[in-house]
């Protein structure tokens, strides 16, 4: 449901300036924030098993004396607030394409972009490399392209984790607090509300309140994905969702049309969410161990319990396996063919299209 729509800009209301804080300032407080929540995509994700995938296959062309195709390791994607769309391939090079602009993306002639039928969305705060290290484990898994929303960090983010935002994702996602706290930031100090919203505001159609960007679907990363699914002439044909990642997909497609929800399939992992968009097929993951999924659940119940906690990243055990799970979850279009070890976990299936 499309709750706010384009109001008057902000130049037309000059009174609001005595509001609006030092942008560099706040853009400094959210970046060493933003890296914070970098460190902890650690222990969620494996980002230390991208980090060595991508130097592993980066090596030949270092060797060269050429510049590595990807450059998704760096100290200004682990900090910068904004948000971006990573496209995500780890069988071809250059492996990792960024986009920073939806409507870009939209437009891109690239056939990759044009193909690409699975996203994903992770949990609270995460950065680039957490992002970009659930998407890689998908795509390694199924051998295909993934795109990453990565979620764009404002204020509105710093406020909604001081307010238990970690903890409580579920009831903030309920009384859509992030929704409620960025309008009251565009309200009354709209260029504040601008950091960390570049990439949901090049949206089509992306709402503002005296020119400060607001959500339409709860947050800027299910504003994204409501839009590219709206948009794009092939919809998506696989979400997965870690976390309250889960929760802002299905914030996503909630009113969406009928034919952009088509075929689609939803995959979750540590958070279950409610069944209520027709024609979308639901394969949701929880953890026994899981008491973080488990707090967020609110009565929604998994199609399958694993013996996992909350974590993707193998070497925090007993993690889950994203992309083996995924995999498992579509088996009208992956079917196992092989059994290979994948960077130092115990041996699993590898998953290929038909």
């Amino acid at each position: 449901m499309r709750i706010f729509e384009n109001s008057t800009r902000q130049s037309a209301w000059p009174p609001l300036n005595v509001f609006e804080l030092p942008k560099p300032w706040v853009e400094q407080a959210v970046r060493s924030l933003r890296f914070c929540n970098t460190l902890l995509d650690s222990v969620f994700y494996d980002t230390p098993g991208l980090s060595s995938a991508l130097a592993e296959r980066e090596l030949p062309t270092i060797n060269a004396g050429d510049k590595p195709p990807s450059r998704i390791v760096n100290f200004d994607a682990l900090t910068d607030p904004e948000g971006s769309l990573l496209l995500i391939d780890a069988t071809t090079e250059p492996y990792v394409h960024r986009y920073k602009d939806v409507e870009a993306f939209l437009a891109s002639p690239h056939e990759e972009s044009q193909r690409v039928q699975i996203a994903t969305i992770t949990g609270v705060g995460s950065s680039a490399l957490g992002s970009a290290a659930f998407a890689w484990d998908i795509s390694a898994a199924l051998k295909q392209p993934v795109l990453a929303i990565v979620p764009g960090y404002g204020l509105a983010d710093v406020l909604q984790q001081s307010l238990g935002g970690w903890f409580g994702f579920g009831l903030h996602n309920y009384l859509q607090s992030k929704s409620l706290i960025q309008a009251g930031l565009a309200s009354v100090a709209p260029q504040t509300a601008s950091i960390g919203r570049a990439l949901s505001a090049s949206a089509p159609d992306a709402a503002t309140i005296q020119g400060g960007p607001v959500f339409r679907t709860g947050s800027g990363s299910s504003d994204v994905l409501h839009a590219l699914m709206e948009h794009r002439q092939a919809p998506f044909k696989l979400l997965v969702g870690h976390s309250k990642g889960a929760l802002q997909i299905g914030n996503a497609i909630l009113s969406l049309p009928a034919e952009s929800t088509k075929d689609l399939k939803v995959v979750t992992l540590g958070c279950p969410i409610a069944k209520n968009v027709d024609g979308v097929d639901y394969f949701q993951y929880l953890g026994l161990f899981d008491a973080l999924g488990q707090l967020n659940m609110w009565g929604h119940w998994p199609t399958t319990w694993t013996r996992t906690w909350h974590s993707t990243n193998p070497q925090l055990p007993p993690a889950m396996d994203a992309g083996e799970l995924t995999a498992k979850a579509k088996p009208d279009m992956f079917v196992a063919q092989n059994v290979v070890p994948l960077r130092g976990r115990k041996q699993r299936t590898a998953a290929v299209t038909r």
